[in-house]
């Protein structure tokens, strides 16, 4: 029983870490695409020599 005393405030602290590193990557615009693999698969205006 003594263990459950650790292992929820060792859980608390890692999920608030993710949530923090989510929260940041947002605001760093990690996120933010607005034309996605989804549509760019579909394009048809292609570039057959891409810039290096």
């Amino acid at each position: 029983m003594q263990i459950i005393a650790v292992l929820i405030p060792v859980s608390l602290f890692l999920g608030g870490l993710g949530l923090a590193a989510f929260f940041w990557m947002v605001k760093a615009g990690q996120f933010d695409d607005p034309e996605g693999d989804a549509n760019r698969i579909l394009r048809t205006d292609y570039d057959d020599h891409p810039k290096e």
